[in-house]
């Protein structure tokens, strides 16, 4: 399954503008949502084709709330996020899979949430998720309910803050170590090259 994550901008409240307005609600109605960062929403769809196709439904609202729309496919990288012009790109052809991985961003996490130590059981697998490739939002950290309405969303235990990316490219198949600040992970965003170099 690919994943969407949106990333509002800090002057709003992303999970609020997007669910009190009806078209984008209706849009996210038959998606389990998650909100793995601070300000966020994730889901998950079928394909890159399919988080594209929602992100072009959605686009009237995410030039207006969104700070970052990325994609996450795992036949690309289980690990990493793409640009949501590079999705697009990768959608359309123009890329292969192994030709993304060259640019990126690569983002501090900051927790924002409670103690790490006073974590339940569920919330084993959002540590483990962030320890294997910093990624917090690899993982649905949230168990399922069931009986949740659609476009409801679940908080996970932990909150994490997206900081200060640093633009890298990837050099041997290593990328550069995120040294902006001190921070407990990252995660790691592949971009066009259009992006990187703007």
């Amino acid at each position: 399954m690919t994943r969407v994550c949106l990333i509002g901008d800090p002057d709003c409240n992303l999970q609020y503008e997007l669910l009190s307005r009806e078209t984008s609600r209706e849009a996210l109605a038959t998606y389990d949502l998650r909100r793995p960062f601070e300000n966020s929403i994730s889901l998950r769809t079928v394909s890159v084709g399919a988080a594209v196709s929602l992100l072009n439904d959605l686009n009237w609202y995410l030039t207006r709330f969104v700070d970052e729309a990325l994609v996450q496919e795992p036949s690309v990288s289980e690990d990493e996020w793409l640009s949501r012009a590079l999705a697009t790109e990768l959608r359309n052809g123009d890329l292969e899979p192994a030709d993304t991985a060259e640019f990126c961003k690569i983002y501090g996490l900051e927790r924002v949430g409670p103690d790490p130590d006073a974590e339940t059981e569920a919330d084993g697998d959002t540590a483990a998720s962030t320890a294997n490739g910093g990624n917090t939002a690899t993982g649905d950290t949230a168990k399922s309910d069931e009986s949740a309405e659609a476009g409801e969303t679940r908080d996970t235990a932990t909150n994490w803050r997206l900081v200060e990316p640093l633009y890298v490219r990837r050099t041997g198949g290593e990328l550069p170590t995120y040294d902006l600040r001190d921070v407990e992970e990252t995660l790691v965003v592949r971009l066009t090259e259009a992006e990187h170099s703007p």
